[in-house]
């Protein structure tokens, strides 16, 4: 309905086009009206001066098609014909219509404290000349005519100011929601993002690990095929079990992708999840990371007692996947050695702590899992380019916990990742 009313809406131009006739006829018209039968000799009449006082009605009413364009102008050019028109002594009537409108006009479209200066300083100037001008007015009950003039033009000027002043509030709201629709949709965006990354993490931890294992495996089984079956038949197990535990995660991260909710409070957690449908590992299965990395090669040992108290899912999903990247970044880059992995649980902090002893057991007979080709011939440099994009992924886990996340060589050889991950606040921190 507000549509229709709106499409029927005449533009500006033409409405104040019509407004101007309007005035103009009513100011001529009402004013011999109402003097029509006024003795001529108290009275000057309109056609007086070269019908000075019907140019002194049609001039203000006139004016009016430019008062939006021109509100000082207008208001200028029809108090100045009002205070020739009285001064002249002319018959009264409704020649001030078109002062009234702009008046209105003036505050309406101004800029506030400036045109309502303006215009009290025209409403004093005008009321001076119009009590000047009827100071031997007869009768002398006509004076109230005058102040009638005066309170109607502070009334315009009001009117007009209010009206201003309740467009700069409706406007200042309509900008106020604008900008937080803005707001929403740029949180709704980095909500969108924040998902995007944390799925981008979960497929990476899923697939490097899953791959790095059963990359070493299958070279494992091409080395042992012809001469020791059984143990072909058992990195065949392995790889099996591997991929199929990476395509149930896989599996269930992507269905989170086809959820129509991703990026809202439901799922914009980091590293948790709470629609149920998203793999949600924790410190619980940490021991068949270990039994995966052993069939690799790793000598393995795990001390990770369960904790005392509950663990937020953002934090032990985190905790596993620290773990499971320092296993595959081992694999990778390592090759068979000695692996100790410990989980301390504090008051307020999980640590994580995964340390190799580097390369000191590449000396194992021709049959371990690492002994495939190409196995640890990179470079250092390359290595750690290799490494880099894990540790990456390890520390904005930690970031975005609250935490932080320390890794490097050790003196006496290999390298340590070192993780502190706070149990308190974890779902402010993540947000």
């Amino acid at each position: 309905m507000q549509d229709r009313a709106a499409s029927f809406r005449l533009p500006a131009r033409v409405q104040d086009l019509l407004l101007a006739l309007f005035v103009t006829v009513m100011q001529v018209q009402g004013t011999v009206v109402r003097n029509s039968g006024q003795p001529e000799v108290v009275l000057r009449p309109l056609s007086d001066l070269g019908n000075l006082g019907y140019l002194l009605l049609i001039v203000p009413g006139a004016a009016l098609v430019v008062r939006r364009d021109r509100p000082v102008a207008v208001f200028a050019v029809t108090a100045l014909t009002s205070v020739v028109y009285y001064g002249l002594d002319f018959p009264d009537g409704p020649g001030w219509l078109a002062l009234f409108v702009a008046l209105y006009t003036l505050t309406a479209h101004g800029d506030g404290h400036r045109t309502l200066r303006l215009a009290a300083v025209g409403i004093v100037v005008l009321s001076a000349a119009w009590l000047i001008a009827a100071s031997d007015i007869e009768p002398p009950a006509a004076i109230g005519w005058v102040y009638f003039r005066i309170g109607a033009s502070v009334m315009s000027a009001a009117l007009g100011e209010s009206v201003r002043a309740r467009n700069q509030i409706a406007a200042q709201a309509l900008e106020r929601a604008a900008v937080a629709e803005r707001t929403r949709d740029e949180e709704a965006r980095a909500r969108v993002d924040a998902e995007r990354l944390r799925i981008a993490r979960e497929v990476h931890d899923t697939v490097a690990h899953a791959i790095a294992v059963i990359n070493v495996q299958s070279g494992v089984t091409a080395h042992v095929f012809d001469k020791r079956p059984e143990r072909a038949r058992e990195t065949l197990e392995v790889i099996e079990q591997t991929s199929a535990r990476a395509l149930a995660e896989m599996r269930a991260i992507l269905d989170v992708l086809r959820d129509d909710n991703v990026g809202d409070d439901r799922t914009a957690g980091v590293g948790g999840d709470t629609d149920g449908r998203a793999p949600n590992p924790g410190p619980a299965q940490i021991q068949d990371l270990a039994d995966l990395a052993r069939d690799a090669g790793l000598d393995l040992t795990v001390d990770a007692p369960p904790p005392q108290q509950p663990v937020p899912a953002a934090v032990g999903t985190a905790v596993y996947r620290i773990v499971q990247e320092s296993i595959t970044n081992v694999i990778r880059h390592v090759g068979a050695t000695r692996v100790t992995i410990t989980v301390t649980y504090g008051a307020d902090a999980v640590e994580v702590r995964v340390v190799d002893e580097g390369r000191a057991l590449s000396a194992t007979p021709a049959v371990s899992p690492l002994s495939a080709p190409n196995r640890g011939s990179d470079r250092p440099e390359q290595q750690e380019s290799r490494r880099g994009y894990g540790l990456a992924g390890m520390r904005e886990r930690c970031r975005l916990l609250g935490g932080h996340l320390d890794a490097g060589p050790r003196p006496d050889g290999g390298f340590a990742v070192t993780a502190w991950l706070p149990l308190t606040s974890t779902e402010t921190a993540a947000t």
